[in-house]
């Protein structure tokens, strides 16, 4: 999730069950589905843009760089802080707090930080255990009250509640995953990959890849804690690998992306009852491509008319359009000109995208016209093992 309006301003009180952030006309904007973008693209000109990595190659931990919207131009990153493997990183809705995976070790860690906007550095505020191994993935929730992290390794989810300084506590909720699918290699037990919160913030949607199944609990932020839904998954096709996750800016359907088989299952989301129901899965590659693949980010535009999918092999982000159905039609497939690109982000004023080459070591620059598909700019940053992409408004 990104977070790029020009002020958000919160006034928190002390946590309880019943007390929440007062919200602002502008704050109260980013939490509409669909709205923050189009707000924030006329809200703002100038975006710090943070890089989660892994700490080799060069990398120190989370790099920043500045975007100028107006014309694309990213500045040359500078490190932001020192971490290990910090893989992914997520935004408080406040803008004055980002948080951290690490990716290494016998047990798994999540960091809080607080940002400081004029320069973009960050100052750590404190870790506390993801409860698993191998964090991966994580979300704050737009009212700042719970993240929660998916740990690939152990194949588990975890909702921690956020102190009122941006801090974070122990873990409130906790549930081990279980079972395995097709392949007796990659799942041979559960991994949970990613952990994606609805838009009116009721449930929490984790894919997990070892069990073909996109998981679905029932989330109270308040209180952080999960439940599982009744029903409590939907299924995909054996030895497909869900991965990563995204609802419709309209939050009617729904996507998920396949590690393993290289395809995109869409699907149609109840919002009011937590159900997907599969409406059908494509390919994220060329008829004729016969190398070896594997995807890893799913990414809707802002405006609703497009999709787009990260190959890693044949390197290239997969351009859908999406019909008034919720349904795919592959456009085509752009390099990334790296190798490996995993995450990547539309900055919320849908002109910009980022794609980071993990193992090239470089984030690319892209524009994206009425058309939908990406156009290099001609830019390109170099960050040892980029993994992640996220935007916060300056």
């Amino acid at each position: 999730m990104y977070y790029c309006t020009k002020s958000i301003r919160r006034h928190w009180r002390r946590r309880s069950d019943n007390m929440y952030p007062m919200l602002t006309r502008r704050s109260f904007a980013t939490l509409l589905g669909g709205a923050p973008a189009a707000f924030a693209a006329k809200a703002s000109k100038k975006c710090l843009v943070y890089f989660g990595t892994y700490t080799r190659n060069g990398s120190q931990g989370i790099y920043v760089s500045r975007l100028d919207a107006a014309s694309g131009n990213v500045s040359e990153p500078e490190l932001a802080a020192e971490i290990a493997n910090p893989s992914f990183v997520a935004l408080h809705p406040n803008g004055k707090h980002l948080y951290s995976v690490t990716e290494t070790g016998p047990a798994g860690i999540v960091t809080s930080f607080n940002i400081h906007r004029d320069s973009g550095k960050l100052t750590k505020l404190n870790s506390t255990p993801s409860k698993g191994t191998g964090p991966c993935h994580l979300n704050v929730d737009k009212t700042g009250h719970t993240l929660v992290v998916a740990n690939y390794n152990s194949g588990s989810v975890a909702a921690l509640p956020v102190n009122a300084d941006g801090s974070l506590g122990e873990s409130a909720s906790f549930i081990q995953h279980k079972g395995s699918s097709a392949d007796p290699r990659r799942q041979q037990g559960p991994h949970a990959h990613s952990v994606n919160i609805s838009s009116d913030g009721r449930y929490v949607i984790c894919a997990d890849l070892g069990m073909d199944q996109v998981l679905v609990y029932k989330f109270d932020a308040a209180k952080s804690t999960l439940t599982a839904n009744d029903p409590p998954f939907a299924s995909v096709k054996p030895g497909s690998g869900p991965r990563h996750f995204t609802f419709h800016p309209n939050g009617k359907y729904a996507y998920v992306i396949n590690e393993m088989l290289s395809t995109v299952t869409a699907f149609q989301w109840d919002a009011s009852r937590g159900v997907l129901k599969e409406l059908h899965t494509i390919s994220t590659l060329p008829a004729d491509f016969k190398g070896n693949n594997s995807t890893a980010e799913v990414v809707a535009h802002s405006n609703g008319k497009f999709l787009y999918g990260s190959n890693r092999g044949h390197n290239s982000l997969a351009v859908f359009s999406i019909g008034g159905d919720g349904r795919l039609k592959h456009l085509g497939n752009v390099s990334t000109q790296g190798e490996v690109p995993r995450n990547f982000a539309i900055e919320p004023g849908g002109k910009w995208l980022l794609a980071a080459n993990q193992n090239t070591n470089n984030v690319v620059g892209f524009s994206i016209d009425a058309t939908g598909m990406p156009k290099p700019t001609g830019q390109t940053l170099k960050v040892g093992a980029p993994v992640c992409v996220r935007y916060l408004a300056i």
